[in-house]
């Protein structure tokens, strides 16, 4: 028991020495910006703020960075700040604008911005945007430590110019989807060529999304020979990737000399990633995984005979399938097993920017095009999954 008990008060020295003690001003100068009469919002790009450095924080004397942010109120009252995730925004009165700054020297706030947050905010219809709108701005200073807690908090006196406001539809970002690539993908030439050489991971059934990013959950399942395969974001640049780290189960994000990830021993895996958390997790699938011959779809469009699918892997076991197709609103479509009924996919398509996708139910209703175009369609015979692409 004494062993314990020292170990408990061990534990509790060692957290309150880990947090920083921070020695921190009491106040700095928000300036008046050299325009504050209605500054319209859809003709103008940005509105530039400047504040006073507050004196140095310090931890343990030694100087510490803080980082600002702005907050916009419409009432000029700053008691609860609006979530654009939360269910309930009953009695938000201020916003926070996303990007946070290292200073206070010619910082511009992008007035898209501004006018979408004031949009949610006060929930604006195309009917009821006013003419002009004032609002009262202040800045926000704290030290982050490495968890993004936040210590010695102050802030800016007050400043209020007026807008004029526009309307504009608003949406929820879509998901943001990343790509498979890699000698064990597609036909495996490390190219950018959708479906011939590149895959895209899936959203999950019923998963949510940040509404303003797009970030959340992401996943694929599918066969991996163990030769090499990587994750990048965008098409045609390797800005954006995840590869392997010191060894399989170790990832590195947006590092240029990671490695090829390897699997260690061929088969059918689930490949997990969490955009929100940059985490990636990747092991053995234990779900049925049949292997079918072909692939079609199926539908008004072509008297609900089989125009055939191609399969994205051509040279081991294949569950992805693609085809480039043009239609005409209002056609109905399926998925299903070329030469047979037995196995059909269809459902209700959810829209979103580039396209339409739908988790497909088997002998599900007809999917409707609603827009006229040509669309490249993915589908993945594990999940079901069906991804319309508009090209």
């Amino acid at each position: 028991m004494a062993a314990a008990g020292l170990m408990i008060f061990t534990g509790c020295k060692d957290d309150n020495e880990s947090n920083p003690t921070i020695t921190q001003p009491t106040t700095f100068v928000l300036n008046q910006p050299s325009i504050v009469s209605n500054i319209d919002l859809e003709k103008s790009q940005t509105v530039t703020l400047s504040w006073s450095q507050p004196t140095p924080y310090t931890d343990f004397n030694a100087p510490v960075v803080p980082t600002y942010t702005i907050q916009v109120s419409p009432t000029a009252s700053f008691n609860k700040a609006f979530d654009p995730n939360a269910e309930d925004n009953t009695g938000a009165d201020f916003f926070n604008i996303d990007e946070t700054y290292s200073n206070g020297r010619d910082v511009k706030i992008n007035t898209q911005t501004l006018n979408r947050n004031l949009l949610q905010l006060l929930g604006w219809t195309e009917a009821t945007v006013p003419a002009t709108q004032e609002v009262s701005v202040r800045v926000k200073s704290a030290v982050r430590d490495a968890s993004f807690h936040e210590y010695g908090v102050i802030y800016s006196n007050v400043v209020t110019f007026s807008t004029i406001p526009y309307y504009l539809e608003l949406k929820p970002s879509d998901p943001e989807i990343w790509w498979l690539i890699g000698s064990d993908i597609a036909d495996g030439s490390w190219a950018d060529n959708m479906g011939q050489s590149v895959i895209p991971m899936q959203t999950l059934d019923g998963a949510e999304y940040d509404k303003k990013t797009g970030q959340g959950e992401i996943q694929w399942i599918g066969y991996l020979g163990g030769n090499g395969f990587k994750l990048k974001k965008v098409l045609g640049s390797w800005d954006e990737q995840w590869g392997l780290g010191d060894a399989f189960g170790s990832y590195k994000k947006n590092d240029g000399g990671s490695g090829d990830i390897k699997v260690p021993e061929a088969g059918v895996y689930t490949v997990t990633l969490n955009t929100a958390k940059d985490e990636l997790v990747i092991e053995k699938y234990d779900g049925s995984a049949p292997v079918y011959d072909g692939m079609a779809i199926s539908g008004s469009f072509n008297d609900w005979s089989d125009t055939p699918m191609n399969p994205c892997s051509t040279g081991w076991e294949n569950h992805d399938w693609y085809i480039t197709y043009t239609f005409a609103a209002g056609d109905e479509v399926k998925v299903k097993q070329a030469g047979s009924w037995d196995f059909n996919k269809g459902g209700s398509f959810v829209t979103y920017g580039e396209g339409m996708y739908v988790y497909g139910e088997g002998n599900g209703a007809n999917l409707v095009i609603s827009e006229a175009g040509t669309y490249i369609i993915f589908f993945n015979d594990i999940t079901g999954y069906i991804r319309f692409i508009k090209q």
